[in-house]
């Protein structure tokens, strides 16, 4: 479905400019962003990725990842074909880098997206596996919906977005999980096709908003490994205050256009979460790998085991205020 584009600006001659995502394409009539989802239609920037999702499922908040928000609990998770960034890692790229009107999809509206979460007895709805600042009016009309009726409402992202759109997200979002890509800027452009920057600014928006946030780092050898650039990204995290937000390390495994590169050695993904608690990030996970205690969430004060995790399947003994019943310190979440 097409609908006019938010965050736009009309040129001369016909252009039209994009002003939702830091690439700011230029756009002559009949040409797409980068996204491929922003069209110039006679001038005018049309969105073609309109409430026809190409996947919808219920998944584990877990896999998300979120694990400080509603642990346990099912989310509807919906994704639309489309991608601001170029990663040539991406697990998910026959969705991220299609494109929506290819192929005839599901027809579902906002309303229809609510209706489905009700149905199924779902707390959340996250948009999720492609880009979903790309099909941002999509995201934005059901998220303010999901207010309404008391569904919370979830992002998973790649951060790259201008200020002001982010926020007009932000009345209505819940919570979202940022992947942070890499902490060194010339290596994330060759990686993504996109710099660093505009992210690290996203997570200060969503800080400073009070969204909940979680935070990815896909560990990739010969690209996000190096332990010394691992070290700054978690000083600059405690340094600009997300000490206590989790950082979830993720495990490569070869995939896409990194086919050829190995995968993450498990030695490597504990120094990366001895650092960062070295630097004094407080709850640091690790994904992709299936060890006892690479999921558990922990209180950093007295050490007890609040939450253990064996895959998807989740024991918790932390109450709903959040509290550790062992020496009451208080651990940040969204927990009923």
């Amino acid at each position: 479905m097409e609908i006019t584009a938010k965050y736009q600006q009309t040129k001369a001659g016909g252009r039209a400019g994009c002003l939702l995502c830091p690439h700011k394409c230029q756009l002559d009539d009949g040409q797409s962003g980068i996204c491929r989802v922003r069209i110039n239609m006679d001038g005018e920037l049309i969105s073609i990725a309109y409430a026809n999702p190409c996947s919808i499922s219920v998944d584990p908040m877990e896999k998300k990842p979120l694990y400080h928000f509603l642990p346990g609990t099912d989310i509807l998770s919906l994704a639309i074909e489309g991608c601001n960034l170029r990663c040539l890692n991406c697990q998910n790229w026959t969705i991220s880098q299609n494109i929506p009107d290819r192929e005839e999809r599901y027809t579902l509206m906002p309303e229809e997206v609510i209706e489905e979460a009700i149905r199924i007895k779902s707390k959340s709805i996250a948009f999720t596996y492609s880009e979903p600042t790309v099909y941002f009016e999509y995201m934005l009309d059901t998220f303010r919906i999901a207010r309404s009726t008391g569904i919370h409402t979830v992002m998973v992202s790649n951060g790259f977005i201008e200020r002001e759109p982010l926020l007009e997200l932000c009345n209505w979002l819940d919570a979202a999980n940022i992947d942070l890509k890499c902490f060194d800027d010339a290596l994330c452009k060759k990686l993504t096709g996109g710099s660093m920057k505009p992210v690290l600014k996203s997570l200060g928006v969503l800080r400073d908003r009070g969204i909940w946030l979680e935070i990815a780092n896909l560990i990739i050898p010969g690209w996000s490994d190096d332990l010394q650039t691992i070290k700054r990204m978690c000083e600059w995290l405690f340094d600009n205050g997300f000490s206590s937000t989790p950082i979830h390390f993720s495990r490569f495994f070869p995939n896409y256009k990194l086919a050829d590169t190995a995968s993450t050695p498990e030695k490597t993904m504990y120094e990366a979460k001895n650092m960062a608690l070295k630097c004094g990030l407080k709850y640091v996970y690790l994904g992709n790998i299936h060890t006892p205690d690479s999921g558990n969430t922990s209180c950093p004060v007295c050490g007890t085991c609040l939450i253990r995790r064996d895959g998807y399947i989740v024991r918790s003994d932390i109450g709903s205020n959040g509290i550790c019943p062992s020496c009451n310190e208080k651990i940040p979440g969204v927990w009923k």
